[in-house]
């Protein structure tokens, strides 16, 4: 993509308004614009990055058996008074009427939605076990909405939805989710901490959040340094196995966070030289929550005794434009994002600095299309502004790669590879600099 034909507003001063990292490089890298208090309009460069997001969180999904789907962000409000919690829930929820005068709502969740669609279809154990999920908006009206899409009102979430005959059954369903949440944000270049956790308003009596690492995370997350260093399941894991062994190593050691556990359990239970001490940010959760919704929706199977029997259910949800943000709390300096391979909106920043010059025009060309062709995502900024702005807006922006094409370069056949993170330069040959990056791309897009 040129520059010139992309739209790209990039802001030179933070914005007051925003408190903190990942809400002001995301308005000063024009990733988003806000619309309304805690709903924003995705701005080309970041639904570049949720899109990207959302693909790895879907492959991940696949890979573990679930099925796609997609419901709608209104919902009738005769669901949810079918499993009692259209009064329970809250002023979060946004009640509304359509021009009848019938209730409705805007989903902050799909339990009672995807448990009616599962009740009316499927009437046989024989058609079990099944996984559902979706990636739509959803709405919650958050009294204060603050910290950019951290804590927004409108947001993109993955949320998914596991039948089952038995707790058993469901149980597996559940490890499933869990070994596949490893790897969706070990895929984004994250590292997180899988923390046992209350249910809240989902109800059920099982539930895990997902954690990340992140210098100014929003609460302070305490683990064994085995949780830190233990390898993800690759991408031989089988999902249809039994994966309690990998779920038993994950969640032996103990791990709590200020705000929702008992942090001097920690300090007391595990070795000084083994304890980790640091910010986190949550992006993920997942719940077992067995006939909560299914008995009082009616949503039952015969079994293969041919009685009737409710079935047991889990959810699982992913922040998918929380991410956005949590990965830029968790990876970024001074100058801005810094953008693991996998989620950046390009992979590579291609700098010409003499837009114009005929010699220098040519080799960057010449760059772009072999890139291109390549299968790169490349952001080429072929405009006219000063060489100092064009290096600032691509550190801003973060992309993990840039290659700097100049006249005296152009002229000593040569070129200037960066690497974002960390700031690394190397000036070499012009056809070596191609191969370098194109490299450096391909074998770090997915796990090994």
């Amino acid at each position: 993509m040129r520059l010139t034909r992309f739209f790209l507003p990039v802001l030179r001063e933070t914005p007051k308004e925003a408190e903190i990292v990942s809400h002001q490089l995301m308005l000063r890298a024009a990733m988003v614009k806000q619309a309304s208090a805690g709903i924003y309009s995705w701005l080309p460069l970041g639904y570049r990055v949720l899109k990207k997001i959302e693909q790895i969180v879907r492959e991940e999904q696949n890979r573990s058996g679930a099925i796609e789907v997609l419901m709608p962000t209104i919902q009738s409000a005769d669901l949810w008074r079918q499993s009692g919690r259209y009064d329970a829930y809250g002023k979060e929820m946004l009640r509304i009427k359509d021009r009848h005068e019938r209730d409705m709502l805007y989903g902050p969740t799909n339990e009672e939605q995807i448990t009616e669609i599962f009740r009316d279809s499927v009437k046989s154990y024989k058609d079990l076990p099944r996984n559902l999920y979706h990636i739509q908006w959803k709405f919650r009206d958050e009294v204060r909405p603050r910290f950019g899409v951290m804590r927004g009102r409108e947001f993109l979430m993955k949320d998914a939805y596991s039948f089952d005959l038995n707790a058993e059954a469901a149980r597996h369903a559940y490890n499933r989710m869990f070994v596949a949440y490893l790897r969706t944000f070990a895929r984004m270049g994250l590292k997180a901490i899988p923390m046992a956790a209350d249910t809240g308003p989902i109800g059920g009596d099982l539930s895990h959040e997902f954690i990340i690492l992140a210098d100014t995370g929003e609460s302070q997350v305490y683990c064994h340094t085995d949780l830190v260093e233990m390898p993800v399941p690759g991408k031989d894991v089988d999902f249809d196995g039994d994966l309690s062994p990998i779920i038993k190593q994950w969640t032996s050691q103990y791990a709590a966070t200020d705000e929702k556990h008992d942090a001097a359990k920690f300090v007391a239970e595990v070795p000084a030289d083994k304890q980790v001490s640091a910010r986190g940010i949550e992006v993920g959760h997942i719940f077992y929550f067995g006939t909560k919704y299914s008995e009082p929706m009616g949503c039952k199977v015969q079994g293969p005794d041919g009685k009737l029997v409710a079935v047991h259910m889990g959810s699982y949800g992913v922040g998918v434009s929380r991410l956005v943000g949590g990965i830029i709390e968790a990876s970024h300096d001074d100058a801005g994002c810094v953008w693991p391979v996998p989620v950046a909106p390009f992979e590579v920043g291609l700098v010409n600095l003499k837009s114009g010059d005929k010699d220098t025009d040519a080799a960057a060309n010449a760059v772009y299309e072999k890139l291109t062709n390549a299968g790169i995502d490349v952001l080429y900024d072929d405009t006219d502004e000063r060489a100092g702005g064009k290096f600032a807006t691509m550190d801003v922006i973060g992309l993990p790669y840039q290659i700097v094409i100049g006249p005296k370069g152009v002229k000593a056949g040569e070129a200037e590879i960066k690497t974002r993170k960390g700031g690394a330069k190397e000036t070499i040959g012009i056809d070596a600099a191609v191969a370098k990056v194109i490299d450096l791309v391909t074998t770090g897009r997915d796990l090994a």
